[in-house]
């Protein structure tokens, strides 16, 4: 026999919050296809009297935007692989490897993890104005790299505890070395803790805003946070223009949630398992 499916409050709670997040951005993707007299319509529409997509058409003919959704692309995707090449790294060596003061690094990490951008970034701005990395890729990908470092060392660091040790000491007997060793035993066990330090890490470089603004003055150079800021004139907000250039931002990083969701949770369940 059957047994009926109850929700409970928790399922309820689960509803509202995917709700709560859902509503948002089907504002967002309507509004991006409403006409420009009906952005302002009252009552607002659920759905555009008449759907256009002249919003998106401006924001990739008039505003370069384009060119921002590459630049902030390269810049996510480098910063997010040379974060995952170092925390791999870096956690196997905390969470194996005999060392005195593990426990300072690790609460190091952790305050560092959530250190206030604001408060460095003007030394970082003249660091990078000394050593000529203004409007330049590095400027971005390097800074990116150090902040977020410690967060994926972290997860990694957490996740490899969960690792068998016995495998590596099969390697090791084997005659495996320490690289050899992180790369064909370690990595394939560890994809899905690799998968949410990637993931985290790609989607905060490729929204960061106050770095790309301050060290990449040249549209050339812009993101995707800082091209969409600047649309407009100085009597005018596109408001249309600004919710199209926004939804055709977020959609990489939809895409990459979606398709690494199961990895995703895996790591971060698998993670808190050991601290």
């Amino acid at each position: 026999m059957r047994r009926r499916r109850v929700f409970s409050p928790v399922h309820l709670g689960a509803f509202v919050i995917a709700l709560l997040v859902a509503l948002p951005l089907y504002w967002l993707a309507v509004s991006s296809l409403k006409p420009g007299a009906e952005l302002g319509s009252l009552p607002p529409r659920l759905w555009p009297q008449n759907p256009t997509t002249e919003h998106y058409t401006e924001a990739f003919a008039d505003y370069n935007f384009a060119r921002y959704m590459l630049n902030s692309l390269l810049v996510a995707t480098v910063s997010t692989a040379g974060v995952l090449a170092l925390s791999l790294f870096s956690g196997y060596a905390l969470a194996r490897l005999p060392m005195r003061g593990k426990r300072p690094i690790l609460v190091g990490l952790l305050m560092i993890s959530v250190f206030p951008t604001v408060s460095v970034i003007t030394p970082l701005y003249l660091i990078e104005r000394e050593i000529g990395w203004l409007n330049s890729y590095q400027g971005l990908i390097v800074p990116y790299i150090a902040f977020h470092l410690p967060f994926a060392v972290w997860i990694m660091r957490n996740y490899l505890l969960r690792i068998p040790a016995e495998m590596e000491e099969s390697a090791t007997v084997d005659g495996a070395g320490p690289t050899r060793t992180v790369l064909q035993i370690i990595v394939p066990q560890a994809l899905p803790g690799l998968f949410t330090a990637g993931v985290f890490t790609f989607t905060a470089t490729y929204t960061e805003f106050l770095m790309a603004l301050t060290f990449n003055s040249e549209d050339a150079f812009r993101t995707v946070p800082v091209g969409v800021a600047l649309f407009g004139a100085e009597f005018e907000v596109p408001y249309g223009t600004i919710f199209a250039g926004s939804m055709a931002a977020i959609l990489p990083v939809v895409i990459l949630v979606l398709v690494f969701r199961r990895a995703v949770v895996s790591g971060l369940t698998s993670g808190a398992v050991k601290g």
